[in-house]
């Protein structure tokens, strides 16, 4: 029997739904039950693909090749199960589904309405694709009382009412502040925000209290009173030093054990969180430290890197280091920028991006890496950036560009117009829609013999995640391989160049996949473990 939890938010926004909902699954991992975690999003965009990364933070990509919330890069990391296509929906998506099937007049002229057309679509969303999971976790984006989110909100109503209290819960996340004026939390926030729950028709079963400090039992328990929830399911969620301590915290404060007593499951044994500890021993407890510069452009906002930030700290968990990330804006090495911000650092790491702004200093920071032996890491885009940095200044290819930049003399970089995913040969061209025509999700690579990556990832054949639109041409292979840059990773069919890396080089590889999104704290990504690994080494030259 699947049970379904509901997980809201109240008081405001970013207070980590997502990470609580990725806890809370790992909780009940660690209990033996099989659970999967869903992100409802109430924003009228299909997907964030095409939304700026200022805006929403990275997005996310599944094997399937869905671009989703970066929350799904939580449930994935804490619970290491893939997420998919059926794990992330929108209000864009749900209306764009119910409109369509009226074209087609699979409503039978019936006048469509947000009940029960739009709820009936999430509610079908909620139930879909399920295998033998013994527990869905649902969240609701945004906070109770978003005019967007109302659809969502209604529809989960309707589905307690249809599950049973045996097969539903709603959890939900508040804030209580600290007012220092008045040296005390305050707990009125919560009562309004789990009122104006009550007013949409829910009730919260457990509350999960989001403070800075311990909250005082007198506290909880007037929570309680207000809040018509039983006192030993006002759950503190005290701040941590680090975000794998989270599924710790929340079993000293008796989470896993409330949702237990309330599906009526037995609350021993105790979950066995002993590989959780080791974690946060080695990330806060490190024998070391290293510096790593990623020069990106948007740096200003790191949640635009979220997965990249949190597999560079995976490498230090797998080398027992702490990794200090130096986040550096591309453009400022641009127009006769300095490079010395680089001079401190023990590798250099160029990820995704899109558009040419801040190019030009992303090459100058490959430059700098390469010609100093100081590890170098280039994702998506910062593997062209490599490229075009060898062809320009070791093949001095004239005019070496990327035509996502516009017109080049040297197109080193194209637009894909043609590949195949799954036997299906997929076409694009520059007037194509922008939203979900990258070449996304998991392909194929076959690494090179006696290459540096086919000895970090110990393969063969490796399967990566991608979100790109441009690729760097095979005609240029032969002149760059003169200047000792090599293409050590290609499709199966061997069209498309996968890898780059310079054999001389102490540490210098380029992918046109994204890694990040398959590291996990008790899996680091190889990739990231070995680029860790030769940072340390740089630091002891230094």
């Amino acid at each position: 029997m699947t049970r379904f939890i509901f997980i809201t938010g109240g008081v405001v926004s970013s207070l980590g739904k997502g990470l609580s909902a990725a806890a809370l699954a790992a909780l009940l991992q660690a209990r033996g039950y099989k659970a999967r975690i869903r992100k409802l999003d109430p924003y009228i965009n299909v997907d964030p693909g095409t939304m700026s990364p200022y805006q929403h933070g990275e997005v996310y990509v599944t094997d399937d090749g869905a671009e989703t919330d970066l929350d799904l890069g939580h449930y994935e990391r804490f619970t290491g199960v893939s997420a998919r296509q059926s794990d992330n929906v929108t209000t864009g998506r749900i209306y764009s589904d119910v409109i369509a099937k009226e074209r087609r007049g699979e409503y039978l002229g019936a006048t469509i309405q947000v009940i029960p057309h739009i709820t009936d679509a999430i509610k079908a969303f909620v139930l879909s694709d399920i295998d033998d999971e013994d527990f869905i976790i649902c969240e609701i984006g945004g906070t109770v009382g978003d005019i967007e989110g109302l659809p969502f909100l209604e529809a989960l109503r309707q589905l307690g009412n249809e599950l049973g209290r045996e097969r539903s819960m709603y959890i939900h996340l508040t804030l209580i502040p600290y007012v220092a004026a008045a040296g005390e939390l305050k707990t009125k926030p919560t009562q309004h925000s789990v009122r104006e729950l009550r007013n949409i028709g829910i009730q919260a079963d457990l509350l999960l209290c989001r403070a800075d400090r311990d909250i005082p039992a007198s506290e909880r328990r007037k929570m309680a009173l207000f809040c018509n929830v039983r006192e030993e399911n006002v759950i503190s969620a005290i701040d941590v030093k680090s975000i794998y301590e989270v599924p710790i915290s929340y079993h000293e404060q008796g989470l896993d054990e409330a949702v237990c007593r309330h599906f009526g499951l037995d609350v021993e044994p105790e979950p066995d969180l002993s590989g959780w500890r080791e974690v946060v021993q080695r990330a806060l407890a490190p024998e070391g430290e290293v510096s790593i510069a990623i020069v990106g452009k948007y740096v200003g906002l790191q949640d635009a890197y979220k997965s990249l930030s949190e597999a560079l700290a995976h490498g230090g968990i797998a080398n027992n280091v702490k990794v200090n990330v130096k986040w550096l804006e591309a453009e400022a090495f641009e127009n006769g920028g300095t490079i010395e911000a680089l001079e401190d650092v023990d590798g250099v790491l160029v990820p995704g991006g899109f558009g040419e702004r801040g190019a030009e200093g992303k090459i100058k920071a490959v430059t700098f890496a390469r010609e100093r032996n100081v590890p170098y890491f280039g994702i998506c885009f910062g593997m062209q950036m490599a490229v075009l940095e060898s062809a320009r200044n070791l093949a001095d290819i004239k005019g070496a560009g990327s035509t996502e930049f516009g017109p080049c003399e040297e197109e080193v970089v194209g637009l894909m117009t043609e590949w195949v995913q799954d036997g299906i040969v997929e076409k694009r061209d520059e007037s194509s829609d922008k939203g979900g025509t990258m070449r996304l999700g998991a392909y194929a690579c076959v690494l090179g013999d006696n290459s540096r990556i086919k000895s970090i990832y110990g393969a063969t054949h490796i399967s990566e995640r991608h979100r790109h639109r441009y690729e760097v041409n095979m005609k240029y292979e032969a002149p760059l391989a003169k200047t000792g840059m090599i293409f050590s990773g290609k499709s199966p069919d061997g069209v498309l160049p996968e890898i780059v890396e310079i054999p001389d080089h102490p540490w210098f590889i380029g992918v046109q996949f994204h890694p990040e999104l398959k590291s996990r704290p008790f899996e680091p990504h190889p990739l990231f473990t070995d680029f860790i690994r030769a940072a340390v080494e740089q630091s002891r030259l230094v």
